[in-house]
């Protein structure tokens, strides 16, 4: 597990960031990926002075995607009955934004009685 996230960390450092084709070229478009669409497009057409498209082949290894670079999967709490059935090996907590300061200080409680890890636990001064 941690080669494989060891690896995935590697590979999205190398991935490269994919733009829009002509993103440089006006202001309004965003750096946000968009398929090339046109007919006579260079980019559409793998041209090999144009950049690369995204594929497969830059997608992370299967058994660690969607995984926190911790390992563990993240689960959003809002409450403290999210935390009943919850696997302190695999899963780890991240507090809803939503949720108060009062209510988040019991769901720590809780997850530290059942040995859960907090993603993003309250720091205090």
């Amino acid at each position: 597990m941690k080669r494989l996230l060891a690896f995935r960390s590697a590979k999205n450092a190398a991935r490269p960031k994919f733009r829009r084709q002509e993103w440089f070229r006006y202001r309004r478009f965003a750096d946000a990926w968009r398929k090339p669409q046109g007919g006579q497009s260079k980019l559409r057409r793998h041209f090999g002075y144009r950049w690369n498209l995204p594929s497969i082949g830059y997608r992370g290894p299967r058994a660690v995607r969607g995984l926190h670079p911790s390992g563990f999967e993240e689960v959003l709490v809002h409450n403290e009955r999210q935390l009943e059935g919850l696997d302190s090996a695999k899963q780890a907590v991240r507090i809803a934004h939503a949720v108060g300061s009062r209510k988040r200080e019991l769901i720590e409680k809780a997850c530290d009685e059942k040995g859960l890890r907090v993603l993003n636990r309250m720091v205090t001064k």
